[in-house]
């Protein structure tokens, strides 16, 4: 397992040597890991917004350029 150091102020460290039967460790891994699952949710429920943010600001319609590219690539027409 990784290991990472944190630097605190010798004021909240000497706060924290008061409760001794806390596991400060802990608390931090719960911590970060809440933070980083709330960020990768955001990111999840963001994707689907931006693509339609990017979608609806686009002034081509897509599906004429498919339909463009497919009638070139196989010699059809298809009206």
């Amino acid at each position: 397992m990784p290991v990472i150091g944190v630097r605190i102020d010798d004021d909240l460290k000497k706060k924290m040597d008061k409760y001794k039967y806390i596991n400060w460790s802990e608390i931090i891994r719960t911590e970060i890991k809440k933070i980083v699952e709330k960020l990768e949710s955001r990111n999840l429920a963001e994707a689907p917004l931006l693509n339609e943010k990017l979608r609806r600001k686009s002034k081509v319609d897509t599906t004429e350029i498919i339909r463009n590219w497919g009638d070139s690539r196989y010699g059809e027409s298809r009206s």
